[in-house]
């Protein structure tokens, strides 16, 4: 901190590190009889400051700041995986490695670039068991987990090969005998870190894995098939459903003379379906399968019922 702050007071560094102005004095007097040229300069404008000229090598990383080295960029994730406070240490020892010229280019991108993996309207998850969930995940442990599944919440054996940040919403992928599983943190009900560790899968690799299950996960929840005529001010809406969504929409063509366009979509469900479709409004009519136009009419009435409007469908 001394050598990429300058000269800082005992208060200053106390403040800083979240220690006691009699420690900063302590371990000033550590550096001294190691060898560390920092001095003291007396007065209001005083402090302690390094001898000019001196500067630190980037040595003495210790095991959870190599770890917190790859996440220097991601200071949310690092704190909610138990790295905050060797990040920032990291960070600190990166900076006073640089030549002052490479330190200020560095602190100047650093102050105009902003990670934030949180999708709009969402909100971070509640994770209490992630930093100990990461230790398993660093030492190859074994775990025992309670797990709330759409169905039951069952009791797991596994071994975490990893864990993945996917638009703010955390998830451990996991061995269970010789299958790989995925498992939302958030619906982790209990946790327990065992003695014993596991094999690791011979050429594993979790990004390549992740990118498999995204995709295969996507095309499941994705596999029925509506077709629908819209209007262009529907387009943006549409275009939130998905990806795929929003790529058939742009391939649908031009509008037949009445402003309508016709494409065929992806859905997951015909209950989600009618829930999307209906955020348009009247500018999206569902032409098949039959069985959601059907489900779209009954919930018009429904809703048309329910504010005092008498409908009835023909």
């Amino acid at each position: 901190m001394l050598q990429t702050s300058g000269r800082m007071t005992a208060r200053a560094l106390a403040d800083a590190l979240e220690v006691s102005v009699r420690t900063i004095y302590r371990d000033i007097d550590q550096l001294s009889a190691a060898g560390v040229p920092v001095y003291a300069e007396l007065g209001q404008t005083g402090g302690f400051q390094l001898l000019d000229g001196y500067r630190v090598r980037l040595t003495g990383l210790d095991a959870r700041e190599g770890e917190a080295l790859l996440l220097l960029g991601l200071p949310g994730p690092a704190a909610a995986l138990g790295l905050g406070e060797a990040s920032e240490r990291t960070r600190l020892k990166l900076l006073a490695s640089m030549p002052e010229s490479n330190r200020i280019d560095a602190l100047r991108v650093a102050s105009r670039f902003h990670l934030d993996p949180t999708g709009w309207f969402q909100g971070a998850e509640r994770i209490g068991l992630l930093p100990d969930l990461a230790v398993a995940v660093w030492g190859n442990r074994m775990i025992r987990i309670g797990y709330a599944s759409w169905k039951a919440e069952v009791e797991r054996k596994l071994g975490p090969l990893g864990i993945v940040l996917k638009a703010g919403r955390w998830y451990l992928v996991g061995l269970v005998g010789t299958e790989f599983r995925t498992y939302r943190i958030a619906s982790i009900r209990s946790l327990e870190v065992l003695e014993d560790s596991f094999a690791w899968p011979p050429e594993f690799s979790l990004a390549k894995h992740w990118e498999r299950f995204a995709h295969d996960y996507e095309a499941r929840m994705q596999s029925a098939r509506a077709r629908i005529r819209y209007r262009s001010s529907a387009v943006d809406q549409l275009s939130r459903m998905s990806a795929v969504v929003a790529d058939a929409v742009r391939a649908s063509g031009p509008a037949d003379v009445d402003g309508w366009h016709a494409v065929e979509i992806p859905i997951e469900s015909h209950d989600q379906a009618v829930g999307e479709l209906l955020r348009c409004g009247d500018a999206v009519e569902v032409l098949e399968p039959p069985e959601l136009r059907r489900l779209m009419i009954e919930t018009i009435i429904a809703l048309s019922q329910r504010y005092g409007c008498q409908v009835r469908a023909s």
